[in-house]
């Protein structure tokens, strides 16, 4: 369960960029969060991560308020959160197989449990035969199924994608959505931003709308883009 209760976010210059903002999202939904920039979309992704911390209220995933974990806690919690953004942030230099082997080096992941689990997660996206593959030599389509293969790693109970299909093609945007939800369906959480209009229709799952840092409409069935 997420729960951001109350919250307010107030940047340095002023800026009010989450007002007063209530939102539950259970376990295993599927929701998308849409809007004008500028709306406080992406702030609300960044309070989930602990990136960033609210002026005011409570941010709590799994009943553990995020304000009370230390600098040591911090990623034991994103571990639970796979991340994936519109301009993949790939690795140009290591293969598709290392970008996702990466992942699990960070965190001191054994030999044997990167060349059990990294080839599993790249058959997942569809990418078994790229593993030797640079980023240069994939489509951009293929990149973002590396980059949410990366987030898979972790095997993580919940997926945020911050306009992840902002830089395909349609045919691409709808590979890359039909992926996610295969990955809901199998039980992950997933917190979907964004401005695909097209794409959040065909879905008709519940539509969380924000402007001017506000949810103004929230969908729970059937959801369409309405602004």
């Amino acid at each position: 369960m997420i729960e951001l209760k109350n919250i307010s976010t107030v940047y340095d210059d002023s800026f009010v960029a989450l007002h007063e903002i209530n939102l539950e999202i259970k376990d295993g939904e599927l929701v998308s969060i849409v809007g004008p920039a500028g709306a406080g979309k992406s702030t609300l992704l960044r309070l989930l991560t602990r990136e960033l911390r609210p002026t005011e209220g409570d941010v709590v995933i799994d009943d553990v308020n995020l304000a009370s974990l230390s600098s040591d806690d911090i990623p034991l919690l994103r571990r639970k959160i796979g991340t994936i953004f519109q301009d993949f942030k790939l690795l140009s230099g290591k293969n598709a197989f290392e970008n996702v082997a990466f992942a699990l080096e960070v965190v001191g992941a054994s030999t044997a449990r990167i060349q059990e689990d990294v080839p599993k997660a790249l058959e997942i996206v569809g990418l078994g035969d790229k593993a030797v593959n640079f980023p240069h030599q994939l489509s951009g389509g293929e990149k973002q199924r590396l980059a949410i293969a990366r987030a898979l790693i972790h095997r993580p109970r919940i997926i945020l994608a911050d306009e992840p299909t902002g830089n395909l093609d349609l045919i691409n945007s709808h590979d890359v959505i039909q992926l996610l939800q295969k990955i809901n369906e199998l039980g992950t959480t997933v917190v979907l931003v964004t401005h695909n209009r097209e794409i959040v229709d065909a879905l008709s799952r519940r539509v969380v709308t924000m402007e001017k840092g506000k949810i103004v409409r929230d969908q729970t069935e059937n959801g369409k883009y309405i602004i």
